[in-house]
């Protein structure tokens, strides 16, 4: 990249630091410390607000170049990802959304222990909604050093290194001093910003094309070398029953996992009532639904004007596709207009990075500090206390980001995103979903739910041609690839239920029908929730 992309990329990053620094400090001045304000905001936010800041939680950059990355190299096939993070949020309206804000406090803990045995429950929520975070974490790290580093033009392994601890401070600092209410106005701000430039290189394309879309999928699949079989399914996916069940797999984690992920959930309580909850999701829905419609058309776009070839010759995975159209879009490499759009993609891509790990981030230290910590049997935990805690647990959770980042950097940044749906959707959605509606769920099965697909689920990816046995593995030289799929969603999504319904049925504890109800008359109606 020339030194005008490096410069004008740069300076629009440090622009956007700066504000959300900004935001950061204007908030630790003027909020009072409370639990409920770290971990919620206060439940001041409006359901537009919430709305345009679970959109910034959702839409990561693995959504704006990566998907549009895998419809240039794929067509049809890669199409099919935004479908299924799309259609997810019809499972998190009409299943979670309500039913999560009216039961809960802080975490998915708080909805399943209202019913059971604190202890257990807190532990095994809490252990499993980190290790979804962390996984989500530092997929965002990895993708943060490859991505921000390509774009400044630095592909060393020093830039690559910088950049996540960059990274990792600063989402350290955000949350640490800010909690909720700063995270959320970085969310928003990113939403704002992430929406705003692909509405403009989504424009360009179709003018590009004089509106005709079919021009634009016949030009794409022409120059992808494929033909007609582009625009079809079966490209990426179409090949033997192991690369079929790979897709299903995929597919589950992707439309039920959303509904575990604890950073979406988080974003529930920070609204005053439910029905503002269900208000914020059909407003997440409205915008995250545009974007990926857009993403399609960037994808497509990507096919048509730079053409596969020289997407997969910058980047194998695609990763680079958008920036390389904004560049051809604006006039190319040397020219003022190409340069501009590259560096506002740059700019767009950290935005999106930094706003997405500050939110994952806080989710994480609230699991650490209000289920494990406040689990301890040694004490009850004071609300300041906790929340000096949960500050603490986001350096330390910042820290360990920055190291498996470090360590993962060469790793593929799919596989993580895509376990950790996998193991939301396997040990955090059957314990939220019995809790909520089974009258006889017990204790033993809400932590064997959670320890059954949380179990299996790391078990599988570790014998996965993901980690050995392939030139594309983690570790290539080595083979302990005992099960066929790269995602392990299609086996240990019903692990979880099943292990949730086996240690019911064995359990010796009555289920406490007067506790049910409660949760049952609160979830449904809002009585007594907080």
């Amino acid at each position: 990249m020339t030194d005008n992309h490096q410069t004008l990329a740069l300076l629009l990053f440090s622009a956007f630091v700066a504000v959300t620094l900004g935001i950061t400090t204007w908030v630790s001045r003027n909020r009072q410390g409370s639990v409920e304000e770290f971990y919620a905001g206060g439940r001041l936010f409006t359901p537009v607000e919430n709305g345009f800041a679970i959109a910034g939680d959702y839409m990561s950059a693995a959504s704006f170049l990566g998907i549009s990355g895998l419809i240039a190299l794929y067509g049809y096939d890669g199409m099919l990802y935004a479908v299924g993070f799309l259609v997810a949020w019809l499972v998190v309206l009409f299943l979670v959304a309500e039913l999560v804000r009216n039961c809960g406090r802080f975490t998915l803990a708080d909805v399943v222990a209202a019913r059971m045995r604190e202890r257990p429950v807190r532990i095994a929520a809490g252990t499993s909604s980190v290790t979804v975070s962390v996984l989500y974490l530092v997929a965002q790290m990895v993708g943060a050093g490859s991505l921000v580093a390509l774009l400044l033009g630095g592909k060393g392994e020093a830039a690559r290194a910088w950049t996540v601890v960059g990274v990792g401070a600063l989402m350290v600092i955000y949350v640490s001093l800010g909690g909720m209410r700063a995270t959320t106005w970085i969310q928003i701000v990113k939403a704002a910003l992430l929406l705003s430039g692909t509405v403009a290189l989504t424009v360009l394309v179709l003018v590009r094309f004089h509106g005709d879309f079919d021009q634009l999928l016949l030009t794409a699949a022409e120059r992808s070398g494929h033909g007609e079989s582009f625009l079809a399914p079966g490209l990426k996916y179409g090949g033997d029953w192991t690369a079929r069940f790979d897709f299903i797999s995929l597919g589950l984690a992707l439309v039920l996992g959303t509904a575990g992920l604890p950073h979406i959930l988080s974003r529930f309580y920070t609204v005053p009532t439910a029905r503002a909850a269900r208000r914020s999701v059909v407003w997440a829905i409205g915008l995250i639904g545009g974007f990926y419609l857009m993403t399609i058309v960037l994808g497509f776009g990507a096919a048509a004007i730079v053409g596969p070839d020289a997407v997969r010759g910058s980047n194998g995975a695609g990763n680079t596709a958008v920036p390389l159209l904004a560049l051809d879009l604006g006039g190319g490499a040397d020219s003022t207009g190409g340069t501009v759009l590259f560096a506002i993609v740059a700019a767009v891509a950290f935005a999106t990075i930094l706003a997405v790990v500050a939110g994952i981030t806080l989710a994480s230290s609230a699991s650490v500090a209000h289920d494990l910590y406040a689990s301890l049997p040694r004490r009850h935990a004071k609300p300041r206390s906790e929340v000096a805690v949960a500050r603490a647990a986001a350096v330390g959770i910042g820290v360990v980001a920055i190291a498996l980042g470090l360590l993962a950097r060469d790793l593929n940044v799919a596989f993580l995103v895509g376990l950790a749906f996998a193991v939301a959707a396997s040990a955090n959605l059957p314990v939220l979903l019995y809790s909520l509606f089974w009258r006889g769920f017990t204790t033993r099965g809400a932590v064997w739910a959670v320890y059954g697909g949380l179990i299996p689920a790391v078990v599988l990816v570790v014998l996965s041609p993901v980690v050995s046995g392939s030139p594309e593995s983690l570790f290539p030289g080595v083979d302990f690839q005992y099960f066929p799929l790269q995602n392990p969603g299609l086996v240990s999504i019903p692990l979880g239920f099943v292990a949730g319904w086996l240690g019911t049925v064995t359990s010796a504890e009555e289920p406490d029908d007067a506790k049910h109800a409660e949760t049952e008359v609160r979830s449904l109606t809002g009585a007594g929730a907080v």
